[in-house]
């Protein structure tokens, strides 16, 4: 595979892994607040999976998800992880490790394949800041 699709598929399993940790948040926090938040980075995780799905398919690629095992084992993470602490500030502190996984990865694929496309380019490095984004808000919830 090449490293354009790479990045993509990247972006395709960063984001997915967001709406779907972010759906499941929204289920256990009760504060309307956090809610709303939360709602906001749904969106944004939404926006970042579409787009990176329809540069794939425009390059005749399929996108490659997040697979079975991985989603599971994220749910039951999350529920372990809240089961005993379901506070804003906790999941807060979850979201903001994630966020920062994120940005770490996306440097680290950025560099790795720094001969893709520059739209690619250019749509990881709004992931990034969109991940960085999200740790600063997220602060306020602690």
């Amino acid at each position: 595979m090449n490293g354009n699709a790479e990045l993509l598929n990247f972006i395709v399993q960063n984001s997915q892994m967001g709406v779907d940790t972010i759906n499941q948040l929204m289920g256990i926090t009760e504060n309307e607040d956090f809610k709303h938040h939360l709602n906001s980075q749904f969106e944004g995780y939404k926006h970042y999976y579409d787009k990176a799905c329809e540069l794939l398919e425009n390059k005749g690629l399929s996108p490659k998800g997040v697979n079975s095992f991985d989603k599971i084992k994220t749910y039951l993470m999350i529920n372990m992880q809240t089961i005993k602490d379901k506070s804003v500030s906790h999941i807060s502190e979850m979201l903001i490790i994630g966020s920062i996984m994120g940005v770490i990865e996306t440097i680290k694929d950025s560099r790795k394949y720094s001969n893709a496309d520059k739209d690619i380019l250019e749509l990881i490095e709004k992931l990034k800041k969109f991940e960085e984004n999200n740790i600063e808000r997220l602060k306020s919830f602690l």
